[in-house]
This record gives C-alpha cells, structure tokens and sequence, in this order.
C-alpha cells in the first residue's frame, strides 16, 4: 500500500473511532438497555474522576503562573554567567496577518515595543497576504509608527496561489520566515542565536515575556530541542464581549494551564516560539496544512527521533475575545473556530505516517504519542454526547419495563444528577480562578458586569451542548469523508 493510501486510511480512523462509539451505544441502548446504561455508567464515573484530576491540576497551574509572574526575569538573565551572554540573542516576531485591521496590530506592536527587552534585540516581521487588496496600504500606516523602533522591522506580501500551497496561516509565516533569514544573513546573525515567536495579530505580550523566554532558553537542557509555549488569555477585549464568547475563551485559557502540567501530551498551541535555527532545519511550517500552530511541533518531534519536547513558559500572552455583532453570529464564529482548532486531527495521519517512515524511534514511543493524540481527539468528539444526550437512550428506547424494573434503569438519571453536581462544584472553583485572570475593569464599564460575569456561568451548560463535541465531530467527519477544510480567519472585534 502506497504512502497516500496510507495516509487516507489514518484519516478515516478518528472519525470512524468517534462515530462507531456514539452508533454502538445508539444500537446497546436499544437491544442491551442495562448494558449500555452500565456502559455509560462507568463512562460518568471515569469523568467524574478525570474532572477531580483536571482541576487539580488546574489549581496547581494558576498558583505556579501566579508565583512566577513577580519574578524579574530581565534581572534573572542579567545575572546569567557569563554575564553580558543574553545580550547575543535576538527575537524574531512574525505577525501572520490577513484581514485583521491596523488598529490590532498597533497595539500588539505596542505591546513588543514597551517589553523590558532591548528593542535593539527584537526583529518584527509583518507578513501580509497579497490577496488583501488594503495590504500596502495598511503595512504603511504600520512602518510610519514602527520602523525605527526595533533593529529590524519587515513588511512581506505573501504572493496567493504558490505552487504546492494552500492559503493557510503557515504558508504566510513560512514565506515570512524566509524573508527573514535574508536579513540576518546580512546581518551574519548566526540562527543559533535567534529566537522566533509566531504570534496572531492580536498577540500583546506581557513586559517581561521577551526575558521570561530568553532565560528559559538559556537554562533549558539542549534549547534547539525545545518548543516554548506561553499561557494564552483573551483579556484584550474580555470586558466588552458578550457572556457566551467569554466563558468559551475562559475555558480555553484553562485547558492550556492544565495542559501545562501535562508534559507528556503538551503540544504547541496558537503564539509559541522556538529556535530559529531549528525552524530552517525542519524547514518552516507546513504551508498546505490548517493546524500550523501544532504540525511544527511534531515535524520538530519527527526530525530530532522524538527527542523534541514543549516548555511552558508561565507568563501570558494576551489575545481577543472571537465575537460578532449579535448572539447568533458569535456561536456560529465560535463554533468555525472551534472547528478550526478541532481540525488538529489532521495532526494524527500527519504524524503515524511519519512514524512509518522513522526507525530510530522506539516503537513504544510511536505507540504512546499517536494513542494520546487520537485518544484527545475521539474523547473530545464524544465526551458532551455521552454525558448529556446518551443518558436518555437506555430508558426511551429500553421501554417502561426497563426503566421501571430494572435498578440500572432505576439509577442511571441519579448517577447521571451526581456527575452534574459534581460538575457543579468544579465549576465553582473554575469560577473563583476566572475572577483573578481577570484584566482591571474598564472605567466605561459599569461595576454591575462584575455581577453578570459570576451569574453567566450558569449558560455553560448550553455551552457544553453547542460547542463540547459537535466541532470536534464536524472536524473529524469532514476528514473521514476527504471534504478537507480550508483556513478562515476568525473576527476580530475590539472597542
């Protein structure tokens, strides 16, 4: 079987795997009531532990960002032997932009320019889209504010229709990158001492996160090795978005911080950095695939034999809220990009396809790696379905008898009540960590949003029913079927 067969078989599997599950239990509920009632059974206990066991983690992540957070890291690199040895690193930013405004990227570019980092060691790319018709236009009204404010600061046209291409952020960046390279070639710049950050347009780092990210690399065993992963908030826009978009962002930023604790399934996600040599030698990022933020990742784990990994850094990076201009169009923008992130499955083909090829891999970390990402990834698409639909099916389709006569019948909406009040109790301390990442509250909002913002925690599960599995299924569907997305940018929407 030749390697494109291969590879559309591994795309078939998530899908199949996510469907086959939901129709097995489908079939149970009316032919084994009481099995398929056990079945589910089982599953709400195993959530309600692996709840307990996220939450924990949770807490420890929130405490471990916050102590480090008053950490001087500019002083910490200073004090680095020999001294003076920081001052050779230079960080490249590339700002993948399509359609997003002026306006967003001024702020971002603000962000990087009132770091506690050296300007004289910061290189800003700002990589356009030639399909953009406003592209010049806005890329002066950029280089008129920032031109002089960093050792180097590039405006690149991504040409649309390269051969071998898709348009996808990744091409953008990668086409970014290489302008780059230029540049420090003239410079004689060595990549080792480079460091680069792919970050969204509406990216604004923290002061010290340029320092935070040097000091880590300096002190981390065998730095070209090694991703650099930030903890993603939303708060640049958090105040004026509307509740449903809010809490989705929340629990995004909470799943990165306990994937933080996770080192052992922790993949690059959204803005991350690593070393500028090692993306030359693993040759960019994909420019045919969606999911650029975590393909680099596993082409870097591909190319070292496995012996690649991701660093959290516990400082943020803050982002936009993705909301529209009435409720209706915000779940539809959310659930797109929900998709989006989703349609990391491709990762899976992506990366069995490339253990095929690869004998200096152990094999049992073949197995372990491609089980945790196909394993996220039918959980993700099959965990909502379960817990809120599935519950329901034994008893409607079992019959009265069965719901009336049998103790697992009898029983199942109780033990299905405790893991919502379980459920419950978790989110109040998801609550409680919500309201200390929270940004200072505008002076134009009013002191009631505080209020609401406790109150609205209430829709979740709505939340849950809308956006838990149906992206991920959406995803892995359209994969399993070959109707392959492509990229959409997500809205960005600020006062």
């Amino acid at each position: 079987m030749n390697s494109t067969k291969i590879r559309r078989l591994l795309e078939i599997i998530p899908g199949f795997l996510s469907w086959g599950v939901i129709f097995f239990l489908i079939v149970l509920s009316a032919w084994q009531p009481a099995v398929c009632a056990v079945a589910i059974i089982v599953f709400d206990f195993y959530w309600i532990i692996r709840t307990l066991y996220l939450t924990t983690l949770l807490v420890m992540a929130h405490r471990r960002l916050f102590k480090e957070r008053s950490r001087n890291w500019l002083k910490e690199c200073q004090e680095l032997e020999p001294q003076g040895s920081w001052l050779k690193f230079y960080h490249l930013v590339i700002f993948p932009v399509y359609k997003e405004s002026p306006a967003i990227l001024k702020a971002s570019l603000e962000a990087i320019k009132n770091s506690n980092y050296p300007n004289d060691n910061l290189v800003v790319v700002v990589a356009f889209e030639e399909r953009n018709r406003d592209c010049r236009a806005n890329a002066k009204d950029l280089e008129d504010k920032f031109k002089g404010e960093f050792f180097g600061y590039l405006s690149t046209f991504h040409p649309n229709g390269l051969p071998g291409e898709t348009p996808t952020k990744g091409a953008n960046a990668t086409f970014a990158a290489k302008a780059a390279k230029e540049f420090f070639d003239r410079k004689k710049i060595p990549y080792e001492n480079i460091i680069v950050s792919c970050f969204d347009a509406d990216t604004c780092v923290e002061k010290g996160y340029f320092s935070c990210l040097t000091h880590h690399f300096l002190t981390t065993p065998k730095p070209h090795q090694a991703s650099y992963q930030p903890i993603p908030v939303y708060n640049n826009n958090i105040w004026y978005a509307p509740s449903f978009a809010r809490l989705v962002e929340l629990t995004a930023s909470f799943c990165q911080l306990i994937e933080s604790m996770r080192l052992e399934k922790f993949v690059t996600f959204s803005s991350h950095s690593m070393s500028f040599k090692t993306l030359v030698d693993i040759d960019y990022w994909p420019v045919n695939m969606i999911s650029d933020d975590s393909v680099i990742y596993w082409k870097a784990f591909l190319f070292f034999k496995g012996n690649y990994r991701v660093v959290p850094l516990y400082i943020t990076v803050s982002m936009d809220v993705a909301y529209s201009t009435n409720f209706f169009k915000t779940i539809l923008l959310q659930y797109k990009q929900k998709r989006r992130w989703a349609w990391g499955v491709e990762n899976f083909p992506f990366l069995v396809n490339g253990f095929l090829g690869e004998k200096d891999i152990p094999l049992f970390t073949k197995i372990r790696r491609s089980y945790h990402l196909l394993e996220s990834h039918v959980t993700w698409a099959i965990w909502a379905v379960i817990i809120i639909l599935m519950p329901t099916l034994p008893i409607i389709l079992g019959g009265s008898f069965f719901a009336q006569t049998s103790a697992v019948g009898y029983n199942l909406p109780r033990i299905t009540g405790l893991l919502f009040n379980f459920t419950a109790v978790a989110s109040l301390i998801w609550i409680f960590l919500s309201r200390t990442t929270l940004p200072p509250r505008p002076r134009d909002v009013k002191w009631h949003k505080n209020i609401l913002m406790l109150v609205e925690w209430i829709i979740v599960p709505f939340i849950v029913l809308i956006l838990g599995s149906t992206p991920a299924l959406d995803a892995q569907t359209r994969l399993m079927l070959g109707r392959y997305m492509v990229f959409e940018t997500t809205e960005k929407k600020r006062k």
